[in-house]
């Protein structure tokens, strides 16, 4: 028995009659009484059967009728969309994958989101360790924040605020006193932030067209690590800001904690989009949504960006 001969079956014995049946459910009066000669065939019973002007339902007609209509409130229940979550029952651990400065920004005002509007969900900050393709697909990370620009075809991604590179200096660095020019910018010692310990990135790209080259006294993994030594040296440190015009972001907040200076770098680098990757199983999952949502308010809270 299909789901529809069961919807045909809660109606007829509901309405008595196939005219009546057939009208509620845009059919034809004809249609109908097929699908009753079906039904009657299965169930080995006439279930309604004529009585003057009218018909009226077997013995077994009647056992059926109350199994029948929650059958098809179980179905609908079953077919329809998901409701949406209330992030107040949420009891959900998740697990978010981004670099130590993404998630240095992420964090304080994720965590005051959690407190006031999901209490019983906990956070996970994983370090940018696991190939994110494979890590989303398995579940053992829930979401990626940062530059999308690797993850698989399958994986759904989100644009969330573009931002440029600036020069990170300590207070009364040399750098600061006048206009920051490509020549200078070359001249000062520097520190590469580098998960694989790479030297050079599109800064050094950009000099090269200028005939420049510069020295990276030191390559470090952490962005945080690297502000830390250019706030107590001379080092430069290159770090994520807004574009000209824009609100304040809250990725930008870890510098003016570490007191650092942001000097425009006077060369065309290319932007730096800030994003988030999920697994698209997790589309249409309220806790997820809630997650995602989380995410977007936190990065989107002081900045020009459309929310989308």
């Amino acid at each position: 028995m299909d789901a529809n001969l069961a919807v045909a079956l809660h109606v007829l014995l509901a309405e008595e009659s196939v005219t009546r049946a057939a009208a509620r459910l845009h059919t034809s009066p004809a249609a109908m009484s097929r699908t009753l000669a079906r039904l009657r065939r299965v169930l080995q019973d006439p279930l309604l059967v004529r009585a003057g002007q009218s018909m009226v339902p077997t013995p077994r007609a009647q056992e059926l009728r109350d199994e029948a209509a929650a059958v098809v409130r179980s179905l609908g229940a079953l077919l329809s969309p998901g409701a949406g979550v209330d992030p107040a029952t949420l009891r959900s651990t998740f697990t978010v994958q981004a670099a130590d400065l993404i998630g240095a920004a992420l964090a304080p005002a994720l965590l005051e989101l959690v407190r006031r509007e999901a209490p019983g969900v906990s956070l996970r900050f994983r370090a940018e360790d696991l190939e994110a393709g494979p890590a989303l697909r398995d579940g053992r990370i829930d979401l990626e924040a940062g530059s999308t620009d690797h993850v698989d075809p399958e994986t759904r991604v989100e644009e969330l605020v573009t931002l440029r590179m600036a020069a990170a200096v300590r207070p009364g660095h040399p750098l600061a006193d006048k206009p920051l020019t490509p020549a200078r910018l070359a001249a000062a010692e520097h520190v590469a932030v580098s998960r694989r310990g790479r030297f050079t990135g599109p800064l050094d790209t950009a000099l090269a067209e200028h005939g420049l080259h510069r020295r990276v006294a030191v390559v470090l993994p952490s962005h945080l690590a690297a502000m830390a030594l250019a706030a107590g040296s001379d080092v430069v440190c290159l770090i994520p800001t807004v574009l000209p015009g824009a609100a304040p972001s809250p990725l930008t907040d870890i510098a003016a904690t570490f007191g650092l200076r942001l000097l425009e770098i006077p060369l065309p680098l290319p932007p730096v989009t800030i994003g988030m990757a999920w697994h698209p199983r997790h589309a249409a999952d309220g806790a997820h949504q809630w997650l995602r949502a989380a995410v977007r308010r936190v990065l989107h809270a002081r900045t020009n960006t459309p929310t989308g």
